[in-house]
């Protein structure tokens, strides 16, 4: 798995405590300020750090957003349930509970929105969130293969990961961020049938 922090610059010690507490600030700033008012000034304050701490680390307020968001979004892992669909629904689960808490609701809103219109912001939220998670489709899959579940590769397999995500990721954002419904059992039940059988093999 990839680090949980951004990569040290050369020659400058790091610190995990200080990355934490600055990441932690970040998101607090996100909450009661808004993306527009939050300052990387205002992170190191709350951090209880210099400001050269924080800009020695991050080039600017998109960089630290986006590591920001990424740190909770790689405590997510892939439940084993014993079955595809049970590990499906625990990991909607957990992500839709990691999505409810106002620190990610807030930060992921804030930073797809500014990423509208900013094509390097863009690539950092695939670079540091998107591709990174799905490391969990990847081990689903493993896991799926290694039961008997489903067949084994005999192609790159890449596409297909790239598009299971998009359909898990997608479906649980947009259901608590943009209808803002909630994601319960019963929920990550029929979208785990409908994900696994198909509209032809789903039922109601």
């Amino acid at each position: 798995m990839q680090s949980r922090t951004p990569a040290a610059r050369a020659g400058r010690p790091r610190s995990a405590a200080a990355d934490t507490a600055i990441l932690a600030a970040t998101r607090a700033a996100l909450v009661e300020l808004g993306w527009s008012k939050l300052t990387l000034g205002d992170v190191a304050a709350r951090a209880g750090v210099a400001k050269t701490t924080v800009y020695r680390r991050w080039a600017g307020k998109n960089e630290l957003v986006v590591d920001a968001v990424a740190t909770l979004f790689d405590e997510l892992e892939l439940p084993d349930l014993g079955s595809l669909r049970a590990d499906v629904e625990g990991v909607v689960l957990q992500f839709a509970a990691l999505l409810e808490q106002p620190a990610t609701k807030t930060a992921l809103m804030a930073v797809v929105a500014e990423a509208t219109h900013d094509e390097p912001l863009r690539q950092r939220i695939r670079e540091a969130i998107v591709d990174r998670q799905k490391r969990l489709v990847v081990e689903g899959r493993r896991r799926a293969q290694g039961r008997g579940e489903i067949p084994a590769d005999e192609s790159d397999p890449a596409p297909q990961i790239d598009l299971i995500f998009d359909v898990i990721a997608g479906a649980v954002v947009h259901r608590t961020l943009v209808s803002c419904e909630a994601i319960d059992g019963d929920w990550a039940s029929r979208f785990t049938a409908l994900l696994l059988g198909g509209l032809a093999g789903a039922g109601a």
